[in-house]
């Protein structure tokens, strides 16, 4: 099906990649009158396509992210590859933490939150892939304090061990031991990371504070060293995060798992909002009726006229992060080397995305 939309204002800014409101020219009941356009040039389209073929399969999760389909188009004589997305009325989680009071959220929003994260996670290793990059600012919020995992484009099919060529996926502050020691990436790194967010929502802070990269993994990989578990957690916050943060990931609970444990087990009326949000979807009602960006005035468009298409489904592989040269596995000290000399932003804040509300 085809569908001409426009380009609204800019909402942030990555690397490569930009978002974008957008609005469908004329009404549909196959698509909401408002979206999140993300956008890049063609050369560096790999990873978006890659996001929409895992979210072709993980589409009748409510708690993941909704995508409309991808298109091509030419814009002031640039060709872009835009994927068509489900809007968040309530920005990231990350915007949450930062203006709530004292940033931190109080633990009856913790539990909440990370109950949510675990039925997506579930679902996402259940069906074979691994997220890859779970972190508050993948983490979008929706009206009645429900949550969705975004931002796929670094996501992977459950692989065996480490990747080919070495591949290096995701933030380095949320990865796991057995990432930053050798590349393995599977459900417990996602769990893992799941953890490093549950501690963030509770104290306003990363988990690792450290002035540099290569402090960073060098106390994620050496040593037994594990993330300090906040204080003010309850015992059965604290008993949670320590199932996260196990250094041998075949000991480390899954996502089933926890969805069992006492800290998220018996959240009150949170099955309510999950099923409300399901119903949503399902229902394809449309979004909140306050946007917060002027579409009534004619001035916020483009001239560009774009058109969904279906896409081939060729296995398309995500650009890794960080590319390692060899061919071979690396040893544990030549990993490390390699992450610690690669030139790195400072992973322990956003700053290399720029949200504009």
């Amino acid at each position: 099906m085809d569908m001409d939309w426009v380009r609204g204002e800019k909402l942030g800014h990555g690397s490569f990649a930009t978002v974008n409101l957008g609005v469908p020219r004329s009404q549909s009941s196959q698509f909401p009158p408002l979206m999140a356009v993300k956008s890049c040039g063609i050369s560096h389209s790999c990873s978006l396509m890659n996001e929409k073929l895992i979210l072709d399969d993980l589409k009748a999760c409510p708690q993941i992210i909704r995508c409309f389909g991808g298109s091509f188009s030419c814009e002031n004589g640039e060709r872009l590859y835009n994927l068509l997305l489900e809007y968040a009325p309530g920005g990231t989680l990350a915007d949450k933490v930062k203006n709530s009071d004292d940033q931190r959220l109080p633990e009856s929003e913790v539990r909440g939150y990370t109950k949510a994260l675990l039925r997506g996670l579930h679902y996402i290793h259940k069906f074979g892939y691994v997220h890859c990059d779970l972190k508050l600012q993948n983490i979008l919020l929706f009206p009645n304090d429900g949550v969705k995992i975004a931002d796929f484009g670094l996501s992977k099919r459950t692989g065996n061990g480490i990747s080919p060529g070495c591949e290096f996926r995701g933030t380095p502050m949320y990865m796991s031991p057995e990432t930053v020691t050798g590349g393995e990436q599977g459900a417990p790194a996602d769990v893992w990371a799941l953890g490093c967010v549950v501690a963030e929502m509770v104290t306003g802070k990363p988990v690792w504070r450290c002035s540099n990269l290569a402090a960073v993994l060098m106390r994620i990989g050496v040593g037994e060293e594990v993330p300090a578990i906040p204080g003010i957690l309850s015992e059965e916050g604290k008993d949670f995060l320590g199932k996260c943060f196990v250094k041998d990931p075949s000991c480390r609970w899954t996502a089933e798992m926890l969805l069992n444990h006492p800290f998220v087990r018996d959240v009150e009326n949170f099955d309510d909002v999950a099923d409300s949000l399901k119903g949503r979807q399902e229902s394809k009602t449309t979004v909140s009726p306050s946007p917060r960006c002027p579409f009534d005035f004619p001035d916020w468009e483009s001239p560009a006229a774009c058109s969904v298409t279906s896409l081939p489904a060729p296995e398309y592989s995500p650009q890794p992060a960080l590319p390692f040269s060899n061919l071979t596995p690396p040893t544990t000290l030549e990993w490390l080397g390699e992450l610690m000399t690669h030139q790195s932003p400072d992973w322990s804040v956003s700053g290399d995305w720029i949200t504009i509300r």
